[in-house]
């Protein structure tokens, strides 16, 4: 059972529980990992403490007293504010050391889902709070055998419609028929809906400068013509259109032309060796057996862009967890926007999409790993050359 798993993990952790708390769906973690069924009307406060040793304990509302029917253990029910504060302290009584959704100074803000003030509140319990974000990635962010299996059948899929997308723009310039950013972007989900795959935005479709605009997304008023010449960035991501699928995230690089600038080159090897410097040292430290955590793959990638005197133009991390959602909940590759400790954990997904971000053009190369027993690898195919679109 869940519980079983959760206080095996807690005991190895030497904590003494693990508190859920909600109110209004503020925290979506809480309702995957302990499954909690969909539709519920949340409108008051619930706590749900799984113990390291005993039974769990839950403490709802009166008027919503169903909200944890569907957990194990004893059930405590309150009304008003001073029996609700005396009921929580009681259930903490035996505690001295548990995990919450929290984040010490919001590091790691997927993981920092409960407010200051309940934090407060069972601080005065007298029980110290650390952070959830290592069960949190175990029980959240490591796949199934099924779910890994989505992510690469949707990678299969992903990297045909890639290949697709930069012909179509071959084709018109060849023909003299101009395309915009946005009738690529608008390609690209129809083909995604005719291949079963689904995403709530994107993909990034981008030419020259606005390549170097991690997030831009174009639409049907801002939009550049893609012209001979240009250098072209397509950011993809989907999943399967089925219940529980994984993501798959990739990021390629072209030029329209018959030739390469020398410059857009150079950078672009640059970004490629960082990646590749990247996603080796992750295959070399897993099947070495070593602990591996997020922010050190990052230095791989960082410090090789710094060594060409580039690191001011790589603003942003060096991958993120994948999961059923496309920033997932498990370990970033990241010691720039944060400085994650946690550690790669098999059955894990993630990202590594170095980038350098000048004026004139941005370069981006991006893959998917996974993490399994004792191996990793990179999960689909690798640029390993800037794709030349003649025209």
């Amino acid at each position: 059972m869940l519980t079983d798993r959760i206080q095996e993990s807690l005991r190895a952790r030497n904590l003494d529980g693990w508190l859920f708390f909600d109110h209004h769906y503020r925290d979506p973690l809480a309702y995957r990992i302990l499954e909690i069924p969909a539709g519920l009307l949340v409108s008051r406060r619930w706590y749900y403490f799984i113990p390291a040793e005993g039974e769990p304990q839950k403490l709802v509302h009166r008027i919503e007293s169903g909200t944890l029917s569907s957990l194990p253990g004893t059930q405590h029910v309150y009304s008003s504010w001073v029996e609700q504060q005396q009921k929580l302290h009681a259930m903490l009584m035996s505690a001295a050391r548990i995990a919450m959704q929290y984040s010490p100074n919001c590091a790691i803000p997927y993981i920092s889902l409960v407010d200051g003030g309940t934090i407060e509140l069972v601080r005065a319990a007298g029980v110290e709070v650390v952070s959830s974000a290592d069960l949190v990635q175990e029980f959240e962010a490591r796949l199934t055998e099924a779910q890994f299996q989505s992510h690469m059948e949707a990678g299969k899929r992903i990297d045909q419609i890639r290949g697709e997308a930069f012909q179509l723009i071959a084709d018109r310039i060849r023909a003299r028929n101009p395309i915009t950013e946005f009738q690529v972007h608008e390609f690209i989900r129809r083909r995604f809906d005719q291949s079963g795959l689904e995403s709530d935005h994107g993909p990034i479709v981008a030419v020259n400068a606005s390549a170097s605009d991690p997030h831009y997304e174009p639409s049907a008023e801002r939009a550049a013509h893609i012209q001979s010449g240009d250098v072209v960035l397509i950011d993809m991501f989907a999943k399967l259109s089925n219940p529980g699928s994984i993501f798959y995230d990739i990021t390629w690089t072209g030029v329209c032309g018959d030739t390469i600038p020398d410059r857009v080159q150079q950078v672009f090897n640059i970004v490629r060796d960082a990646r590749k410097k990247a996603t080796e040292f992750v295959i070399r430290k897993i099947v070495a057996g070593e602990r591996l955590a997020g922010f050190e793959v990052d230095d791989v990638a960082r410090g090789h862009i710094e060594s060409h005197g580039l690191g001011e133009y790589f603003f942003h991390r060096t991958g993120h967890s994948i999961a059923t959602e496309i920033h997932g909940t498990g370990a970033n590759m990241d010691n720039l926007e944060s400085h994650d400790e946690r550690q790669l954990l098999p059955g894990s997904c993630f990202s590594v999409e170095p980038g350098v971000y000048l004026p004139e053009f941005g370069i981006r190369s991006e893959v998917n790993m996974y993490v399994g027993d004792g191996f990793a690898k990179v999960t689909g195919e690798e640029q390993e050359q800037l794709v030349l679109i003649k025209t």
